[in-house]
């Protein structure tokens, strides 16, 4: 069981859930040789950003769900990295 946690964790596996085709902007296979793939919509105004127990990132907008396999210190690493590029 740990062993699969592990890997889990390690591929970082994400998921987006649109609830309609108007909110999706664009969607493609760029390079089928090469297995390259692309998707890129809109979640609309944002409900909700939270940890779910500290493995998993999830951004609920009124369109769609986007959740991506992250654990908390990975988040913190990556946001303390970047934390002087800019302000949003």
């Amino acid at each position: 069981m740990a062993k699969k946690l592990a890997k889990r964790i390690e591929e970082h596996a994400f998921s987006v859930e649109i609830k309609s085709e108007q909110f999706v902007k664009r969607m493609s296979f760029l390079e089928r040789e090469v297995d390259h793939f692309f998707f890129e919509g809109f979640l609309g105004q944002l409900q909700s950003v939270i940890l779910i127990e500290g493995l998993m990132l999830e951004i609920v907008g009124v369109n769609g769900v986007l959740r991506v396999d992250i654990t908390q210190k990975e988040l913190v690493t990556c946001l303390d990295k970047t934390q002087y590029l800019g302000d949003a």
